[in-house]
């Protein structure tokens, strides 16, 4: 015993310094969610009630089959990128594996369409939407926030005077409290005409808006237009909380991404400046795979921290707004807090939590083979 404890005595010492750490992380982080999955299939309220099963996942999703059905058009749209990826620079005739992939893609957008429109119809419309708002929430955010933090981290990295000091405001919003944020936010996309943003748009000439009073979708508001499903976009009341949300990554992001392009080699520029290549092509051709594995990042950790934005869009939603600002953390709070039912909101954060690793695997099988170096 005593020659087996010297023998491995090291390896002991490094098991029992990261000991606490597992401990905790195990405590607050991984017996949580199993605890949610166990209430998930319980009528749970207060106490326990009575097991249910997947009664809770029924409830919500509505027709099983044609869920799955619906999931397999996801698949489809996975595997129509996939295949034209893969193999568009393996074979000699693209024009059939172009119409392939593209009869794969259509198949999928159809099944994804009416199966849709069956859930909604026998699921939990309130809570099917509101992945729906999460989606533009999280769609419209990343893409900002990547391509303006990129623009100003590409700004920072030439030589300008008082480089630091830029860079020390662009975390102010970072830093600032959700809360305070999103109060100050509220006062200034107000509905008044004399509200800061109506003031500021008046001196171009523009109406005054209701922002965050407003439940019109975008497409309506700025072209008049009145779409129905997907396309008509977000709320001008979820488009304010948006802008809040880009406001308050951007910099974090432009930080990141400043930091990735300190790293990438001058010889790389000198070079391609040599072979007589425009900035655009460098651009393009070094900056943007070289920071891949960083935007990388930066969408993924993004896309699971605007999945899960509550505190922000909660201190900022309106009654006015109606639904349309209600994201699945607003409605999970709602059924959670609101109406008692623990176990529907457990099984709600089930399937958030669920759907959080199927975006994570997707974006890896889109990107895969951007993220290497070599």
């Amino acid at each position: 015993m005593n020659k087996f404890l010297l023998n491995h005595s090291e390896k002991l010492t490094g098991y029992l310094l990261i000991l606490p750490a597992v401990l905790i992380i195990s405590l607050f982080g991984i017996f949580p969610v199993f605890f949610g999955m166990y209430m998930s299939v319980h009528k749970w309220k207060v106490f326990k009630g009575r097991f249910l099963g997947f009664e809770n996942y029924q409830r919500i999703l509505g027709d099983i089959p044609a869920f799955w059905l619906f999931v397999l058009g996801l698949l489809l749209l996975i595997l129509s990128y996939g295949l034209w990826s893969e193999f568009k620079n393996k074979v000699k005739n693209k024009i059939y594996l172009a119409f392939l992939s593209i009869a794969i893609l259509i198949i999928g957008i159809i099944l994804i369409n009416i199966n849709w429109e069956k859930m909604l119809l026998t699921g939990d419309e309130d809570y099917l939407y509101s992945l729906i708002y999460t989606f533009y929430y999280s769609f419209f955010t990343i893409i900002f926030e990547v391509g303006l933090g990129l623009i100003i981290a590409f700004a920072l990295y030439q030589k300008l005077a008082g480089k630091q000091f830029f860079q020390m405001i662009l975390l102010f919003p970072y830093i600032t409290p959700a809360v305070m944020g999103a109060a100050v936010f509220f006062l200034i996309f107000g509905k008044a005409e004399n509200s800061f943003l109506n003031q500021l748009i008046g001196i171009f000439g523009f109406e005054p808006q209701m922002w965050l009073f407003d439940k019109r979708p975008i497409t309506e508001v700025l072209f008049g237009i009145k779409i129905e499903g997907l396309l008509a976009g977000p709320s001008l009341a979820l488009m304010s909380s948006i802008i809040y949300g880009i406001w308050s990554y951007t910099g974090y992001y432009a930080i990141i991404l400043l930091a990735g392009l300190s790293i990438i080699p001058s010889d790389l520029y000198e070079a391609a400046k040599a072979e007589g290549a425009s900035r655009w092509q460098t651009f393009i051709k070094i900056t943007i795979p070289l920071l891949m594995p960083i935007i990388f990042f930066l969408m993924l950790t993004g896309f699971i921290n605007t999945f899960q934005a509550f505190n922000s869009i909660f201190v900022m939603q309106t009654s006015s707004a109606g639904d349309t600002m209600d994201v699945v953390t607003i409605e999970i709070f709602d059924h959670f807090w609101g109406r008692v039912k623990y176990g529907y909101a457990a099984a709600e954060g089930v399937i958030l939590f669920i759907l959080l690793n199927i975006l994570a695997i997707s974006q890896y099988v889109i990107f895969r083979k951007r993220l290497s170096y070599d």
